[in-house]
C-alpha cells in the first residue's frame, strides 16, 4: 500500500531536485555549445581538432564507463543504505573507505595511461597509423588530457555523495567548469604554445581540478572527512564493487558503439572524427539536460526507499521519473528528425 503523504513528498522532492540539475545541466550544455562553437572557429574539422577530439575521448570513455556510468549509481545505494540504516559515522566512515581506494587505483590507472598512451592511440585511432605528425600530436594531447580520468572520477564519487545527502547544485554545476576552462585555454593559452591545440589539452585540466574543487567545501559542510582510511575489506567496498559489475555491463554497449564509430572515423577524411563529435553533441544535449537530469534526481530517492523496503513507494517514484523522461525527451526525437538539417 502506498503511503499518498510520503508519495506526494517524494514526488516533489525528486521533481525539485531534477530541475535543479536540469538547470544546471542546461547553463552546462549551452556553454559546452559555446565551447564546440570556440573550437571550430579556432580548429575547424582539421588534423588538430581530430587529434584532440580522439585523445580527449579517451579519458572520457573511462570516466562515463567506470566513473560516471558505474560508480556513482552502484555507490549511491550502498552509501544510502547506511545512512539510512545505521549511523551518520558509519556513512563517513564508507565514504573515507571509498574516496582512499578510489585515489589509489587512480594514480595507477593514470600513470599507466600516460605511459600507455602510444599504444592507446593506436587502438582508438588506427586509422591515423603508427607514426607521423598527426598520430605523434595525439599521443601528446592523450597523455595531458589523460589525468582528467584522476579528477573526473573523483568528481562522480563526490557527486554520488552530495546527491545521497539531498545536496545537487554543486555537483550539477561541476561541467560548467570544464567548458570554462576550455573556452579560457582556447583564447589565452594556445596562442603562446607551439601547437596550439595543446592550449586546449591544458584547458581539459584545469576544469577537471576547478570541477573537484567546487566539490570540497560542500563536502565538508556536510561532515564527510576527506582523510584517507585504508580498509579494503570493508564489506560494503565489495557490494559497491559486485554492483559495479552489470553496471559496466550496460554502460559498456553504449561505450562501444562509440569506440568504433571513432575507430572507423579514423580511417576516413580529414575531419571525419570532429564531424563525428560535433554530430554526437547535438544527440546528448536533451539528454544530458533533461534524462540524465531526472535520473540523477530520482536514484536517491529510490535508493532510500529499497533499502526501507518501502516498494510501493519505489514504483511510485520509477513511474513518477519515467512519465517525466517520456513526456520530455519522445517530442525532442520528433524535433531532431524534423529540424536536422537547420542544425548542421
Amino acid at each position: 500500500m502506498v503511503d499518498s503523504g510520503n508519495f506526494i513528498t517524494e514526488k516533489k522532492n525528486v521533481s525539485r531536485a531534477a530541475g535543479i540539475v536540469g538547470f544546471f545541466t542546461l547553463m552546462s550544455r549551452i556553454l559546452g555549445l559555446v565551447r564546440d562553437m570556440v573550437l571550430a572557429r579556432y580548429f575547424g574539422s582539421g588534423m588538430a581538432a581530430d587529434a584532440f577530439f580522439v585523445a580527449f575521448r579517451i579519458p572520457n570513455l573511462l570516466r562515463r564507463l567506470f566513473a560516471e556510468g558505474s560508480l556513482t549509481i552502484s555507490f549511491i545505494p550502498v552509501f544510502t543504505e547506511y545512512l539510512s540504516q545505521k549511523t551518520k559515522d558509519d556513512a563517513v566512515q564508507l565514504a573515507r573507505v571509498v574516496i582512499t581506494l578510489l585515489s589509489l587505483i587512480l594514480v595507477i590507472v593514470t600513470l599507466l595511461g600516460v605511459f600507455l598512451s602510444p599504444w592507446i592511440v593506436r587502438i582508438q585511432a588506427f586509422g591515423f597509423g603508427g607514426s607521423g605528425i598527426k598520430y605523434d600530436l595525439t599521443v601528446l594531447l592523450t597523455r595531458i588530457t589523460f589525468p582528467y580520468i584522476f579528477f573526473i572520477s573523483l568528481v562522480a564519487l563526490f557527486m554520488g555523495i552530495l546527491n545521497s545527502l539531498r545536496h545537487f547544485a554543486a555537483p550539477a554545476a561541476a561541467p560548467i567548469f570544464l567548458n570554462i576552462g576550455i573556452i579560457l585555454s582556447a583564447a589565452w593559452i594556445s596562442p603562446h604554445c607551439s601547437q596550439p591545440i595543446v592550449g586546449v589539452a591544458i584547458g581539459v585540466i584545469i576544469g577537471g581540478v576547478t570541477q573537484l574543487c567546487l566539490q570540497l567545501p560542500w563536502l565538508l559542510k556536510k561532515g564527510i572527512s576527506l582523510m584517507p582510511l585504508w580498509m579494503p575489506s570493508h564489506p560494503a567496498v565489495k557490494r559497491i564493487g559486485f554492483l559495479m559489475l552489470p553496471a559496466i555491463f550496460g554502460s559498456a554497449i553504449y561505450q562501444f558503439n562509440q569506440f568504433i564509430g571513432t575507430l572507423l572515423a579514423s580511417f576516413l577524411a580529414e575531419g571525419s572524427v570532429s564531424w563525428l563529435y560535433y554530430a554526437d553533441r547535438l544527440v546528448q544535449f536533451p539528454l544530458g539536460v533533461f534524462a540524465i537530469a531526472i535520473s540523477t534526481a530520482a536514484l536517491p530517492s529510490l535508493s532510500q526507499q529499497a533499502a526501507e523496503k518501502e516498494l510501493g513507494d519505489f514504483r511510485s517514484t520509477l513511474e513518477h521519473a519515467l512519465k517525466l523522461v517520456f513526456f520530455i525527451t519522445i517530442p525532442y526525437i520528433g524535433n531532431y528528425i524534423v529540424i536536422r538539417v537547420f542544425i548542421c
